[in-house]
């Protein structure tokens, strides 16, 4: 089978994966000719970071056979797909043709299970410290590591990748067990575990070492070069980083019947147990020759969505996983966002006092981020913040103003809050009444195209 068939193959196979934002990890650049590639800059961007940059990635599998039937998955071994392999030198090569071409920052590496754990595990490994050692890349790299892969194998991948994930896959061990009866939550927790105790001992040792936690680093492994210098006392290298923008995972979100409160349960619990970077939520897409335990359609794409917003109030905002979704329902609602949908059913505790509140209660009024709660804090240092200063902040007066008390603004009534029968989106369709308008039914997006 010739490259660009395999490529076409593989690629297509990785699609399903949305674990793949490049945030976090070190400034790493090939100026002064040393090197190739960098772990900045823009090309043909397909995904965006955190922070907002546009990034782009070689996103592939290193073969798409595997000898797992997890039932959820395109690459099955009982499905019937076109399955095709790459040996290490290829990725090698496809990796830095795309970069030469600007069309890449950076490469995600994912693969079926193929021989077993620790062989597969091996060859994805040596893609990395092939780039890094041999081709001196200094680019980005996302590896997808193997939960019953060896120790040995996680501590050779932080060594030369930049981020590892470890995908829990289901939101609850009973899923997991349902779908993927092959796959074990506890070996997946393991390996995380494992992972966790690696990144923090790296971080120990280069603290003890005199050397930033963060920051730019030398050399294609983050090591300092080592200079002797004629009568200089000597000076440690500082050791290297291990996955510098540490780990991450992916939950698929409605292949089965987990409810969003069982869904952000455990996603505060992996972020509190193992330090997550980041928790991606994927909505299930229906894939080819699917088992019947599967469902017939994809969920709302908004619920997607609001889980995201749900992720984002815990992790930035000082919500808590339980009172996110705090009905009897289990579901986010979808006609409105989290925080705004907290704040209707907090009634209680609006309206809030711009000059006067706490920075933890400013973070709770819809409308408000980080940066415009800082700014906030900053200026009524200064004198009382008025109406008019709102406007000038650049603010979403429309989703602020119900909420707040500031000087030349008193709220009148409180902010009709539409109840889940009239005005909620039914979580099966996806319908419901936005503002008196009916919102139209979701749909899952394509992922490419």
């Amino acid at each position: 089978m010739d490259l660009d068939r395999k490529l076409a193959i593989l690629a297509d196979a990785a699609k399903y994966d949305a674990s793949c934002a490049s945030s976090g990890t070190d400034r790493r650049d090939s100026v002064g000719g040393a090197g190739i590639g960098s772990t900045e800059g823009m090309g043909i961007c397909h995904s965006y970071a955190p922070d907002g940059r546009c990034i782009s990635l070689l996103k592939i599998l290193l073969t798409n056979h595997c000898q797992y039937d997890c039932l959820y998955c395109v690459n099955r071994s009982s499905s019937n797909v076109a399955r095709a392999r790459f040996s290490v030198e290829e990725v090698v090569r496809l990796t830095l043709d795309f970069y030469r071409r600007n069309t890449i920052e950076g490469l995600f590496l994912s693969s079926g299970i193929i021989k077993s754990p620790d062989h597969t595990m091996e060859q994805v490994v040596r893609v990395a410290q092939t780039l890094r050692e041999v081709h001196d890349f200094r680019g980005y790299i996302h590896l997808k590591t193997i939960p019953d892969a060896s120790d040995e194998l996680l501590r050779r991948a932080g060594r030369y990748a930049d981020r590892l994930s470890i995908n829990v896959e289901m939101p609850t061990e009973a899923g997991l067990k349902q779908l993927a009866p092959e796959k074990d939550t506890s070996a997946i927790h393991r390996s995380m575990g494992r992972l966790r105790l690696h990144i923090d001992e790296a971080r120990e040792a280069r603290a003890s070492a005199g050397g930033s936690t963060g920051g730019s680093t030398v050399g294609s492994t983050g090591e300092a070069p080592i200079r002797v210098i004629p009568g200089a006392a000597p000076r440690p290298a500082r050791p290297p980083r291990f996955a510098p923008a540490g780990q991450s995972t992916q939950m698929i979100v409605g292949a089965d019947d987990s409810d969003d409160r069982s869904i952000l349960r455990s996603s505060a619990a992996l972020y509190g147990r193992f330090r997550m970077r980041r928790v991606y939520y994927s909505a299930f897409s229906p894939i080819p020759d699917a088992a019947r335990a599967l469902p017939l359609k994809a969920p709302p794409l908004v619920r997607e969505h609001r889980l995201y917003q749900a992720d984002w109030l815990m992790r930035f905002y000082g919500f808590d996983h339980e009172e996110i979704v705090d009905d009897g329902t289990g579901l986010l609602r979808l006609d409105v966002d989290p925080k705004h949908a907290w704040a209707l059913a907090h009634p209680e505790r609006f309206p809030v006092d711009l000059n006067q509140a706490p920075r933890e209660l400013l973070l709770r009024v819809p409308g408000l981020g980080v940066g415009s709660v800082d700014r906030l804090i900053a200026a009524r240092r200064l004198r009382r913040v008025r109406a008019e200063d709102l406007r000038h902040m650049k603010l979403p007066l429309r989703r602020v103003l119900p909420f707040v008390i500031v000087d030349g603004h008193r709220p009148g009534a409180a902010p009709p809050a539409p109840t889940r029968a009239s005005g909620a989106a039914d979580a099966g369709t996806g319908t419901g009444v936005v503002g008196g308008v009916v919102a139209g039914a979701p749909t899952q997006l394509g992922l490419f195209g």
